[in-house]
């Protein structure tokens, strides 16, 4: 049985204004993933067919879906929530899949295809191979291409990339028609309702002791449109009028140094 599982659902490639990028990203993520130190571990990039995938290394497979494009995935211009619920279901069924292909595993983490995941997860899982799983509570925010990481300690909150479950916690279907709607959405789609749903059913997750993320903010891609870092924590007008506020956010900064590039960009990474 593989230790972990990682799962990358990727959009439908009608859904991107700019393939090249996303396929850059991705290739990133890929490789900050297989920069794990226990080589107990798998990848599933999941993704419609056709789409032109960065070249896997080992361990790494792609599971080909025929999803038709998320007629709902800008949130600019369109009513904020009907946006998130058609993401959940696009992204929940997305991860379905990739589950659905990979059942013989102890843990499953849901990876944004843009985001960065800690060398030692996997390791700590092995040391704890009976645990519900846990939520990375504590990671960082990166600016793509900057010097600069941002301490966040509410990530699970925040990012996608911040569960790492059980896999029989999931309670996956036979098949995905056997799937309901709302399963899709709110066991697989969204990170925030799935620690409640848990909680509620007597498997309440840990808190990973350590920071296990790092979540890529300000880029054009972006399905959150998420904001640029240096803008927001400390050129944004209430920042800048409150010294406090200021100094605590300047509290939160490190420099991206080799150490933290070595554990999350892994050893294919660039940039």
């Amino acid at each position: 049985m593989t230790l972990v599982t990682f799962i990358i659902p990727v959009r439908h490639q009608a859904n991107s204004n700019d393939w090249s990028a996303l396929k850059r990203r991705l290739s990133q993520t890929i490789a900050s993933i297989a920069g794990q130190a226990n080589k107990n571990w798998r990848g599933v990039v999941v993704a419609n067919e056709g789409a032109d995938l960065p070249d896997l290394p080992p361990n790494f497979t792609a599971e080909r879906v025929t999803f038709p494009p998320n007629q709902l995935h800008d949130i600019d211009g369109a009513d904020r929530e009907k946006v998130y619920d058609a993401f959940r279901l696009d992204k929940g069924r997305r991860v379905l899949s990739g589950m659905l292909s990979a059942r013989d595993t102890r843990f499953f983490m849901i990876v944004d295809d843009d985001d960065f995941v800690s060398a030692n997860i996997v390791d700590f899982a092995a040391r704890n191979p009976d645990a519900n799983g846990w939520k990375i509570d504590r990671g960082y925010l990166w600016n793509e291409g900057g010097r600069l990481l941002m301490h966040h300690n509410d990530f699970a909150n925040f990012c996608g990339t911040s569960l790492i479950i059980r896999s029989d916690l999931y309670r996956l279907p036979a098949t995905f028609e056997d799937a309901e709607v709302d399963y899709i959405k709110s066991m697989l789609g969204s990170h925030v309702r799935i620690g409640k749903l848990l909680a509620d059913a007597d498997a309440p997750l840990g808190s990973l002791p350590f920071r296990g993320a790092i979540y890529r903010v300000g880029h054009a891609g972006a399905h959150s449109k998420s904001s640029n870092l240096i803008r927001t924590h400390f050129l944004n007008r209430s920042v800048l009028t409150s010294p406090r506020q200021f100094l605590g956010n300047l509290s939160r900064v490190r420099p991206l140094d080799r150490n933290l590039r070595n554990e999350f960009f892994g050893v294919r990474a660039a940039g």
